[in-house]
């Protein structure tokens, strides 16, 4: 079952790629007291994750941030040195954006937002979403009906609902 609007998210450990090699972070100390969007993709370096859902998030971080949106993250269950390599590729890090892997698919999983395609080579990935999240309780979750599409998650329909 999937997580819904008014649950509080479990705390994960998710990797992302330091000067020293890989680093865990805790996404509970990330959402802890703060106001942050998630928004996650099937994997990194795919058409519309590249495309489209990274680049709608570029667009809006200023405004988000005006907003009151203290951190953007984004999600794929990928491992954190192919993230390091397609935020820096995408321009996400540059431009402010946190890229965090799940790359066991175990927050993904157990958020009951995973999925599989295996004639694409999509195994155990994330379906496509976007949430607002305050004190780690989802205030707002937009997921896409399918992968392969970005719409209501995408960067400009979560400014809408901040």
């Amino acid at each position: 079952m999937s997580i819904e609007k008014g649950e509080v998210l479990p705390g994960a450990t998710l990797l992302r790629l330091g000067d020293a090699g890989p680093e865990t972070v805790s996404l509970g100390e990330k959402m802890k007291g703060r106001k942050i969007v998630i928004f996650a993709v099937p994997g990194a370096f795919t058409g519309v994750c590249t495309t489209a859902h990274v680049p709608s998030f570029i667009r809006v971080i200023d405004a988000l941030k005006e907003k009151g949106i203290e951190e953007v993250i984004c999600i794929s269950v990928n491992d954190p040195f192919v993230l390091k390599a397609w935020g820096e590729s995408t321009g996400a890090t540059a431009a402010g954006i946190t890229m965090l892997a799940d790359a066991e698919s175990a927050f993904t999983t157990a958020i009951g937002m995973n999925f599989s395609a295996p004639p694409a080579g999509l195994i155990n990935r994330s379906l496509r979403y976007a949430m607002v999240v305050e004190d780690g309780v989802v205030k707002v979750l937009n997921q896409e009906e399918t992968p392969g599409v970005c719409e209501v998650s995408g960067g400009e329909a979560i400014l809408e609902v901040v």
